[in-house]
């Protein structure tokens, strides 16, 4: 009897290692997520996208998850994305309301960032505010990043904020949030990504979008993409493609 139960616990073991085995893979491969938001409850979804995901096939998207693009334009002081006017001319050939980010990187002027930028993205084209990258990951070793972090990034809103003439959004992930974000840049919109629940900031703000995972599955799209929900509703996504070609910020 003693023999058999060191054997049935063995066998057991080792169901619960392939088991766990089998989920990390399904997860890191995209087949299963933490997060399953519905349509019912986030019925504007859409998708962030680079040079990463390789040539995409606008016209085959599914509509339904993809009804706005945010496209990666520029990165750091010169850092242009190959394949950004590509995706912005498919994006508009199709229909899908594009807005362009840039990834900031910690260890160049934010004035500099901002010129990159402006250099790129077509003001007259946007559906959707400019938007700026703030994430520790594939940033600046920390020896080389500026001294005042916050300072150039208001730097660089400002410079962006007078050219576009509107609040740029903020993506941002859990981590930097609570280190710089806190109470800071509080009229500028937040995207924040967060894979594993309902983002819940902890000084209580709201935010706009919500990155949900990034290792999501499409069809049009051959790599892993990507997924984001807006907060609001058809009517209020509306509100905000209608004020972002009309409303400007007000002049000194």
């Amino acid at each position: 009897m003693k023999k058999k139960n060191i054997i049935y616990s063995v066998i057991g073991i080792a169901l619960l290692i392939l088991i766990a085995g089998g989920l990390r893979y399904a997860f890191y491969q995209g087949y299963i997520r933490a997060n399953y938001p519905s349509l019912e409850e986030y019925p504007v979804q859409g998708i962030d996208v680079s040079h990463h995901q390789g040539i995409i096939r606008w016209k085959d998207l599914d509509r339904r998850f993809v009804q706005f693009a945010f496209i990666k334009a520029t990165e750091g002081g010169n850092h242009k994305d190959s394949l950004f006017h590509e995706n912005w001319r498919e994006a508009k050939k199709n229909n899908i309301p594009a807005g362009a980010y840039h990834f900031f990187t910690f260890c160049k002027e934010g004035d500099e960032q901002a010129r990159n930028y402006i250099h790129y993205v077509p003001k007259d084209s946007i559906d959707l505010p400019p938007i700026i990258d703030l994430e520790y990951g594939g940033n600046c070793q920390e020896a080389n990043r500026k001294e005042d972090i916050i300072q150039e990034i208001a730097n660089y809103l400002e410079i962006i904020e007078d050219h576009y003439q509107q609040k740029a959004i903020i993506y941002t992930t859990n981590e930097f949030y609570k280190t710089y974000l806190l109470n800071k840049f509080m009229d500028n919109p937040i995207w924040i990504r967060d894979i594993l629940s309902v983002p819940n900031l902890p000084d209580g703000r709201k935010w706009l979008f919500w990155q949900y995972t990034n290792r999501g599955r499409i069809e049009g799209i051959d790599s892993f993409v990507d997924l984001n929900a807006f907060v609001g509703s058809k009517e209020e996504f509306e509100v905000l493609l209608k004020s972002n070609k009309k409303e400007v910020l007000p002049t000194e």
